[in-house]
């Protein structure tokens, strides 16, 4: 099913609105921006959660995924809102978060939820630069049994993130680039 047009401009224009803060930062790949796309402020607003769901469903409709799951915690609430799309249209689809290390006590996992062993995943993650902790994170999957079968970014800053996934056997498909956005 391709993407519905309404809802992805909707979400193009919250992340312009919401997210999107001007001024010098530095980003977690340790690379200095004029500009930083706070996506938590999309992910965790009920409007933006409910575009994201339904956008990165479409998406998927092509694939043949078992669960979906991220690293932590950019990707958390972008997995539930996923979970609850997909349960609202009666294809629930579970999820599963990517730890950034290992848990001390209890199970210590490296991946919570949905247990990814034998199964076909798709990751999420907000913004994604160079890509380092997608690929950190579709590492642990396949150690864990899975097999990341798509990454989607809710913004794609083309500064590396495509190439490092495709070196890493990913199929990576962003909802927006910088360029998509106006923001190059």
């Amino acid at each position: 099913m391709p993407v519905n047009p309404e809802y992805r401009e909707r979400l193009r224009k919250r992340i312009l609105d919401k997210a999107v803060v001007r001024g010098p930062v530095i980003l977690t790949s340790g690379q200095p921006a004029d500009f930083y796309i706070d996506c938590r402020l999309l992910t965790t607003d009920p409007e933006g959660a409910f575009l994201i769901g339904e956008i990165i469903l479409d998406m998927l409709e092509e694939d043949t995924v078992d669960a979906v799951g991220g690293p932590t915690l950019g990707a958390d609430p972008i997995v539930g809102a996923v979970c609850y799309a997909s349960y609202c249209r009666n294809q629930p689809m579970p999820g599963y978060i990517v730890r950034k290390s290992k848990k001390e006590h209890g199970l210590q996992n490296m991946i919570e939820g949905f247990r990814v062993s034998g199964a076909r995943v798709a990751m999420v993650e907000d913004v994604l630069t160079t890509g380092g902790s997608v690929v950190r994170a579709v590492q642990e999957v396949e150690k864990a049994g899975g097999r990341v079968v798509r990454v989607i970014g809710i913004v794609d800053r083309l500064q590396g993130a495509r190439e490092k996934l495709e070196t890493a056997d990913c199929r990576f498909t962003p909802i927006f680039t910088i360029a998509d956005l106006g923001l190059e």
